[in-house]
C-alpha cells in the first residue's frame, strides 16, 4: 500500500485529487496519509485517506475543499457518516488531537451504498448507520479498532482500509448505468475543452434530458456543475502552484475573460483567485 503524505519535502505537481483542497501551506497542524486503492476495489473506491492532526489549545483549523463530484464515507471516534456531495464549499473545522479515516467513492458507487438516487444527499450527510444498515455499525466499529493505538502507524492504516474493503465489497459488481455515470465524470475531467452541456451530449450520444437525470440520480447535481467544478479545480491547482497569472489561467481554461473567471472562483471559495494564490500559493522553498 502506497502512501502519499503531505508532508513530503520534495517539491511535487499536486494531483487531481489533491486540487479539491484549499489547503493552506502555512498550516501544518494536519498530516494527511493517502493510499491507492486494491485493483478488485478500484470500480468503488478512488482514494482512502486518513488525516491525523494536533491543533495546539485556543486553535483552529478550517480545512476548505470543493469536492468532487463523489460521495464520501468518513469514520472517526466521534461519528460515522456517509456524505454526499457538498456543491458550494465544503469546510471542517480541526480542533485538539484527533483522526479520521475516509475514503472518496467513485461516482458509480455513491448510490450502491446509499441504496438509491443521491441527490438527496446533497450538502448533507447521515450517519452511516441509515445507509448501511448492520454493516455501517460494523464499519465503524472495525474501522476504530483498527486506529486505536497510533493513529499515524501505518499498519493501523491498512487495518482500517482492510475493514473498508471488506465492507465495500459486497457492492460489487457496479451497474451499468454506474459505469456510464462514471464515464460521464471521466470524460469532463479529463477534456479540458469541454466547457457546455451541449459538447458532454455529443461526446456521450445523450440526450440533455437524459443526461441531467443521469447525473441528479448518481450524483445530486447537474452537468454544468461537473464543468464548472472541473475548471476551478484546476484553476486552484494552477494558481496554487504559481506557473501562471490569472489572466493566463482564465485563457487556458476557456473562460470568455478574466473577470468571469475572477466572478466564479469567488462565487465558490469566497476569494478572488489573485487573493487564493497570495493565501494557498506554495511557498516550499
Amino acid at each position: 500500500m502506497d502512501a502519499d503524505t503531505s508532508t513530503s519535502p520534495v517539491p511535487r505537481r499536486l494531483d487531481r485529487v489533491e486540487w479539491a483542497h484549499l489547503r493552506d501551506p502555512r498550516d501544518a497542524t494536519a498530516v494527511v496519509h493517502r493510499y491507492d486503492v486494491p485493483a478488485p476495489l478500484a470500480p468503488l473506491v478512488q482514494r482512502f485517506w486518513i488525516p491525523v492532526w494536533s491543533v495546539p489549545p485556543g486553535r483552529q483549523s478550517v480545512q476548505r475543499v470543493l469536492q468532487h463530484p463523489a460521495c464520501l464515507v468518513i469514520v472517526s471516534p466521534e461519528y460515522a457518516r456517509f456524505h454526499g456531495v457538498v456543491s458550494g464549499l465544503s469546510t471542517t473545522t480541526l480542533t485538539g488531537d484527533g483522526w479520521a479515516a475516509g475514503v472518496m467513492l467513485t461516482p458509480a458507487a455513491g448510490a450502491l451504498v446509499a441504496g438509491g438516487p443521491v441527490a438527496p444527499y446533497t450538502d448533507r450527510h447521515v450517519d452511516v448507520g441509515e445507509v448501511l444498515g448492520e454493516h455501517g455499525a460494523r464499519l465503524a466499529a472495525g474501522v476504530r479498532a483498527a486506529m486505536a493505538g497510533d493513529p499515524s502507524s501505518p499498519a493501523a492504516h491498512a487495518a482500517a482500509t482492510a475493514v473498508y474493503a471488506d465492507v465495500l465489497a459486497r457492492f460489487l459488481p457496479v451497474d451499468d448505468e454506474g459505469l456510464l455515470v462514471d464515464r460521464v465524470v471521466a470524460l469532463v475531467e479529463s477534456r479540458p475543452d469541454l466547457t457546455r452541456v451541449d459538447q458532454l451530449c455529443a461526446e456521450t450520444g445523450l440526450s440533455e434530458r437524459a443526461l441531467q437525470r443521469l447525473v441528479s440520480r448518481r450524483l445530486g447535481l447537474t452537468p454544468k456543475w461537473l464543468v464548472q467544478r472541473r475548471r476551478l479545480q484546476e484553476a486552484a491547482g494552477r494558481l496554487r502552484e504559481g506557473t501562471a497569472t490569472v489572466a493566463q489561467v482564465a485563457a487556458e481554461l476557456g473562460y470568455a475573460d478574466q473577470p468571469h473567471l475572477t466572478r466564479d472562483f469567488a462565487r465558490a471559495t469566497g476569494m478572488t483567485p489573485g487573493g487564493f494564490a497570495a493565501r494557498f500559493g506554495d511557498r516550499r522553498p
